[in-house]
């Protein structure tokens, strides 16, 4: 983890520099954990000549940190992963609005702010895993399929409280209305192989061993399963399917990770340099490859096994609805019984 310098030094340093001198740093706060990272950074400065700063600490921390921190925080941008979290940021008034013509030009309406105060990077689908051989595909081809008694007893999938699974709830809240939400929640509750527990690969896994049969996970884990050097995990991806549900209807769910320029921003012109960067071929090629992740301009270009995966149709929600519908997602997989 690379740490900035202390809060009084760079304030300091702020005082005692010149206005053109302060804009070679970008002060970044992170909870991306990306080793490829890295290379999108050094891709930055090495364009721009802007050093970036930058601390890495899970959401909450950095949420904390940076109301602590209020206007004298050093920090410029903002950067981490799901629209809930960005939600949260932006109540809690962390943010200030972006009019950028490249943004609104390479970022698609619906994976941003409608007033510029965060914009998607990347997108995550979180799609339908089934058990090659023992599923018939044709059978899941939507989400509220997962609810159908015929899965009694075969259904892996993650506790309620993870971010990944609030989102998806918050679309079908959106989507389908608060009480066919519900319904789909205790449908899929009653068909649970063993009760949550978890991260996205060891459902993957669980269906792989015939734990279950069915499962739901982010697509950028699947396709570390694929392309990793480990026999044993190649072989977990060879013995699942996936299936982007909801194709004839309202798109598969997708998720995002963003970024936006904070409120006392010290170096806010190189943050909104820092934005459109991200927005670029060359950074949204960097999602890809690097994370696996789907680039929110443009088309996968160069990651092989993520493009076997196939085209399909997103959803077209606006994400800011994941976050605001957050809190009644909670309250519906509590009431459905989903731990």
């Amino acid at each position: 983890m690379k740490r900035l310098a202390p809060v009084a030094l760079i304030l300091a340093a702020a005082v005692a520099l010149p206005a053109a001198a302060q804009e070679r740093v970008l002060n970044l706060y992170s909870s991306r954990h990306y080793q490829t990272d890295e290379a999108l950074y050094a891709g930055f400065t090495k364009k721009t000549g802007v050093r970036i700063n930058r601390i890495e600490a899970n959401e909450d921390a950095l949420l904390e940190r940076l109301k602590n921190e209020g206007a004298r925080s050093p920090a410029d941008v903002l950067v981490t992963v799901d629209a809930g979290r960005l939600w949260r940021a932006e109540q809690m008034g962390l943010f200030q609005p972006v009019k950028s013509r490249v943004l609104e030009e390479r970022i698609p309406g619906e994976l941003r702010h409608p007033d510029g105060l965060w914009f998607a990077f990347s997108v995550r689908a979180r799609p339908i895993f089934y058990l090659k051989g023992a599923v018939d595909p044709a059978q899941v081809r939507d989400y509220e399929d997962l609810a159908n008694p015929k899965w009694k007893g075969k259904v892996c999938i993650r506790s309620s409280s993870n971010m990944y699974n609030l989102s998806l709830m918050s679309s079908m809240i959106a989507n389908a209305g608060p009480v066919k939400a519900e319904e789909w929640a205790k449908g899929v509750v009653a068909n649970f192989a063993r009760s949550p527990k978890g991260g996205d690969t060891d459902q993957l896994k669980a269906v792989a061993a015939g734990e279950c049969q069915l499962a739901l996970a982010n697509t950028y884990y699947y396709v570390r399963l694929m392309k990793s050097a480990k026999p044993e995990e190649r072989a977990v991806a060879d013995k699942v399917g996936v299936v982007f549900p909801n194709q004839s209807g309202r798109g598969t769910h997708v998720n995002i990770s963003g970024a936006g320029v904070l409120k006392h921003a010290p170096h806010r012109e190189a943050a909104v340099k820092f934005l459109e960067y991200l927005a670029s071929d060359e950074a949204q090629a960097y999602f890809a490859n690097g994370n696996n992740e789907y680039p929110a301009a443009g088309k996968v270009q160069g990651n092989r096994e993520l493009a076997s995966l196939g085209e399909f149709r997103k959803d077209s929600l606006n994400v800011t609805l994941l976050g605001k519908n957050q809190a009644a997602a909670q309250q519906t997989y509590d009431r459905a019984g989903w731990k």
